[in-house]
């Protein structure tokens, strides 16, 4: 089997990295947190411009009909450039539940039929609202939501429902309680028929929340290696002192194993795998993981004052923990991995790991 990305996966991914470091500079980051919005709209369009928001959407709604696997390496570009919430939420989650609906439903083929082709091209943004969470992030702003009720998939417009917006640490985050009126004219699917498109949303976004983390160890860990080149202490940078050099190793190790986690995850999730929640939940712990540590080592080699608005270490380390909490917590994850490696005849193992 073989476990490299494929040249024109690594391209488009380099392609996408130089495109956010142009378009999304720390200076324009801080910016739009500092705006009522917490993004500037008009990046919107020059991301679609891309292909990021087609990646998932079927060539016959003109996206590229790419995979999770795929979507593991933009996640963590996201990541690394603090991209907000509704790109991965519209993109990714939301296209997988309008690609997963079943065929031959009037409903389910008239949303997917309007509002793929939508995405794709840029001008409409889709929040999902899972059962799991109280919170729906980029309500305020999205076009179509797609919410929960009693188990039960509803889809409605942004203009049918009224938003509060309930502060985060990370700016960017536009998280919301939605007031809405279910009724039969907005029921997509009853309950038993959308158990499983919302266990596949939880993976993903899941999985999306991992993937981000990664690229925002990746951005500490580039921040942090910069001050300690810089920052000197008795004529020396203090970057050349062994205790610094073990923490941020410490933390590139961490990162390192915590990848190949996070690529079994979307491989699972890319073919059905039916241990795919377990994966996700792995990659979903790495992940997390590593990333307090890089906030924690972060904060201790920029002497204290990395969580200050002035430092750019705090943009992707407060991203990091409150992604950390999105889509299933700790708690959460660690009780299906548990679930997993405890039960009766677990397939663990080497020769497991891919069956």
């Amino acid at each position: 089997m073989d476990f490299t990305f494929s040249e024109d996966q690594i391209a488009f991914r380099e392609a996408m990295h130089s495109f956010f470091a142009k378009e999304l500079p720390l200076e324009t980051i801080r910016k739009n947190w500092e705006t009522e919005a917490g993004h500037a709209p008009e990046l919107q369009a020059r991301i679609a411009e891309q292909g990021l928001f087609g990646l998932s959407v079927p060539e016959d709604f003109g996206g590229l009909g790419l995979s999770d696997v795929d979507w593991v390496q933009m996640t963590q570009e996201l990541g690394y450039s603090a991209l907000p919430d509704y790109v991965v939420d519209t993109a990714y989650v939301a296209v997988g539940l309008l690609n997963a609906l079943p065929a031959g439903h009037a409903l389910a083929a008239q949303l997917a039929t309007e509002w793929l082709p939508r995405i794709a091209e840029g001008s409409a943004r889709v929040a999902v609202g899972h059962p799991s969470q109280k919170l729906v992030a980029d309500a305020d702003t999205a076009d179509l939501l797609l919410l929960a009720h009693q188990g039960e998939l509803h889809a409605v417009a942004g203009s049918a429902v009224k938003t509060v917006l309930n502060p985060s640490i990370d700016l960017s985050r536009r998280l919301c309680r939605v007031e809405w009126t279910p009724s039969t004219e907005t029921r997509v699917l009853d309950a038993a028929a959308a158990a499983p498109l919302w266990e596949d949303a939880l993976n993903r976004g899941a999985l999306a929340a991992a993937g981000q983390i990664m690229g925002q160890i990746l951005r500490m860990l580039d921040i942090s290696v910069a001050y300690t080149s810089e920052r000197k202490q008795f004529g020396k940078p203090i970057g050349s002192f062994q205790a610094v050099k073990h923490h941020l190793a410490t933390v590139a190790v961490k990162a390192e194993f915590a990848k190949p986690v996070l690529e079994r995850a979307a491989q699972a999730m890319a073919s059905g795998d039916p241990a795919r929640g377990v994966h996700v939940s792995h990659a979903k712990l790495a992940c997390g993981d590593a990333g307090w540590l890089a906030a924690r080592s972060g904060i201790q080699v920029h002497g204290g004052m990395g969580y200050t608005w002035e430092v750019d270490l705090q943009i992707f380390m407060k991203r990091a923990w409150v992604l950390d909490a999105a889509w299933g917590d700790r708690a959460f994850h660690k009780n299906r991995v548990a679930a997993h490696v405890l039960s009766a005849n677990a397939p663990l193992g080497a020769g497991k790991t891919f069956i």
